[in-house]
């Protein structure tokens, strides 16, 4: 099959779902636009800063994608190559992968057949925890181009089009969903060091997604409790992509980093009991850690936003961190921006813009000083959580290589007292 018009709908509710809009394939089949129904307009809520309730057709502001919130609802690079595989949809749009991703996706928007009816793309239950292997062999089958049998096939199309660039499905473990991730023929097992990395992360009081490690055959792979799902009740969020891009005047490119999150945060974040001041916190020990961690793969993507009440007053909240781990790179930049110095990834850079975090100098260098109090703790940790040697040494070249450890031994906090922040200007300024 394949569609020009499909119709959103919200299921933050699944037993009552509501209709949202329709969705329209333009841009010669190269984007998704969005059109609100009356209903929605009259009590529904935007769902980006850039669809407002206004009765018009929105369109993408760039090609390859779908408009707004929109965008978050269908599958990455995985997905698509799932779809691609099992699906095998006469026509790859955006149109047909919003579709084919079903009713487990990011969030809470739905994509159905029918404006008067909730008609998802058919799905069977979700894989249990007693199918992992049968899911592991499953993914090895697409990775290396091999017929599926029909069991793998109706368990990966049921679980195996959640987004993001590699292998993983959706499973159900005592009745909540949970993100199966997947070994990936890796210089180091990924799934391990990626538990580790994120239990190290919560130890620097960085707020992280649930994980666990299970062994299957021939290899580790991670569990991830989704933080889009409160039991039967689905959040709406956006990635923090979506929600930059919405919020940059148009002709202008989006600004991606930690300050302008923070900045939006706090404006749009929740401001009940400062959480919003929190967050921008958080925030900021996150790009500390992803930076003396060597999480280079910090993107836009890789960041989200659960929006809080959003019939009443559709605040932002951070959501747990995810995909934070070691990527064993080396590469000197991030792919979030930083600060003055852009993507670099030194304290320095990280501190140039600490008050855009909301924090005075000294909140700032009190942030960064206890995330290197625990990363340099990390191997040992590491080693609590069962990574092996050879994986600890390979680390260990990154983690405390010359730069990273430079990094942790000379940072001086006398450097960003109130009278030394005074001096600092910068580059940029004339």
């Amino acid at each position: 099959m394949k569609f020009n018009d499909l119709y959103l709908w919200y299921v933050g509710e699944p037993q009552t779902p509501r209709y949202v809009g329709e969705l329209h394939l333009v841009d010669a089949g190269k984007g998704v636009s969005l059109k609100y129904g009356q209903e929605w307009l009259k009590h529904g809520f935007m769902l980006s800063d850039d669809l407002p309730l206004v009765d018009i057709e929105f369109f993408p502001p760039i090609k390859n994608t779908a408009v707004g919130a929109v965008d978050d609802a269908r599958p990455d690079r995985w997905g698509e190559l799932v779809i691609q595989y099992v699906d095998k949809p006469e026509r790859l749009s955006i149109m047909e992968f919003l579709f084919y991703a079903g009713d487990d996706r990011f969030g809470a928007l739905g994509v159905s057949t029918s404006a008067s009816q909730y008609i998802p793309r058919p799905g069977s239950p979700l894989p249990r925890l007693d199918d992992a292997q049968l899911l592991s062999e499953a993914v090895r089958k697409v990775n290396a181009k091999e017929k599926l049998n029909e069991l793998e096939r109706k368990v990966l199309s049921t679980g195996g089009s959640f987004g993001g660039a590699k292998p993983k499905a959706l499973i159900e473990i005592n009745g909540e969903q949970w993100i199966i991730k997947f070994f990936n023929n890796e210089p180091i097992d990924v799934p391990l060091v990626e538990h580790a990395t994120m239990t190290l992360a919560n130890k620097a009081g960085i707020q992280v997604a649930e994980t666990k490690v299970i062994r299957l055959i021939g290899e580790h792979v991670l569990l991830v409790r989704r933080f889009d799902r409160q039991g039967l009740k689905r959040i709406h969020s956006v990635s923090a992509g979506t929600a930059l891009r919405a919020i940059t005047p148009a002709g202008q490119e989006p600004n991606f980093g930690y300050p302008a999150l923070a900045q939006l945060l706090r404006s749009a974040g929740d401001q009940e009991n400062k959480r919003n001041s929190e967050d921008m916190k958080e925030l900021f020990r996150r790009m500390v850690f992803n930076i003396l961690i060597d999480n280079t793969d910090d993107h836009e993507k890789n960041h989200a936003l659960l929006v809080e009440s959003p019939n009443k007053h559709g605040k932002y909240k951070l959501s747990p961190a995810y995909d934070v781990l070691t990527t064993n790179s080396g590469q000197g930049y991030q792919e979030f921006v930083c600060g003055i110095n852009q993507r670099d990834s030194t304290l320095e850079n990280a501190m140039s813009q600490f008050n855009l975090f909301g924090m005075t100098s000294d909140e700032a260098v009190s942030q960064v000083v206890r995330v290197i109090d625990v990363v340099d703790g990390w191997k040992k940790h590491f080693v609590s959580c069962g990574v092996c040697e050879s994986d600890l040494n390979s680390l260990s070249d990154r983690i405390d290589g010359e730069e990273l450890l430079k990094e942790r031994r000379s940072f001086k906090p006398s450097d960003y007292t109130s009278r030394s922040v005074k001096k600092k200007t910068s580059p940029f300024s004339r």
